[in-house]
């Protein structure tokens, strides 16, 4: 099957660019704290959250592999127009606005059978979709439809088996599976904030590659070993 993984990074906005609507809206729960200590480190929290959520946040890098040739694509948000290639020339970078990058995905996932994401359900189909809306962009397909459908497959639902066993993380699933985690770099998706901030945008978008690759490895465990869909369990 023409099957494609992605994943994204994302970046909270300013949290100082927000109307003052919106900016109580988000201290709410801060506010309930008993003390002054409470409520300053709940704030902290909920900006730290910020690049949770597709209102307060953008997409800053999306990674697209083809499973089955380990070609693909990062798209990332730059200041300066950007073109590159990985040094095993499979993978092609591309820099541009995050209409531009949101605008390129779109465009290469309809012309795949099945999408591979990890915690994709939870977290980077809707937030692509929402985004998208929010930029103007239209989406091509809906990413968060049907949860059992064959043509999406979200490892962390699979690997938990949809919540019957305990959810980890795609560091803790690699290092139990024997692959390379991405983490093992030092850098994780709670240093992206302060990476993006400071213009380290290929560093994003490498980190983004080392993520896609990981889960690639990942799916084709999880594909070869427990999917039953095909004889023998691989496409």
């Amino acid at each position: 099957m023409n099957t494609l993984l992605f994943d994204i990074e994302t970046s909270g906005v300013d949290f100082e660019s927000l109307d003052e609507a919106q900016k109580e809206y988000l201290m709410r729960p801060a506010e309930r704290e008993a003390t002054e200590e409470a409520r300053a480190a709940k704030r902290a929290e909920v900006i730290q959250q910020l690049n949770l959520w597709a209102p307060t946040s953008r997409v800053i890098a999306i990674g697209m592999l083809n499973v089955d040739t380990g070609k693909g694509k990062v798209v990332y948000q730059s200041d300066d127009f950007e073109e590159w290639t990985s040094d095993d020339g499979l993978v092609e970078f591309g820099s541009g606005t995050e209409e531009d990058i949101l605008g390129e995905f779109w465009d290469v996932v309809k012309r795949y059978q099945r999408l591979v994401t990890f915690n994709g359900r939870g977290f980077d189909c809707p937030f692509l979709m929402l985004r998208s809306a929010i930029v103007g962009v239209r989406p091509s397909r809906n990413l968060v439809g049907n949860r059992y459908a064959k043509d999406m497959v979200d490892l962390l639902e699979q690997l938990s088996f949809y919540g019957v066993t305990r959810k980890f993380n795609l560091d803790f699933y690699c290092r139990a599976f024997g692959i390379q985690s991405p983490k093992e770099g030092g850098i994780t998706g709670l240093d992206m904030n302060q990476l993006f901030a400071e213009g380290r945008h290929k560093e994003i978008a490498q980190y983004c590659l080392g993520d896609c690759r990981a889960t690639t490895e990942l799916y084709k465990r999880w594909r070869d070993c427990l999917s039953f869909d095909e004889p023998g369990g691989k496409e």
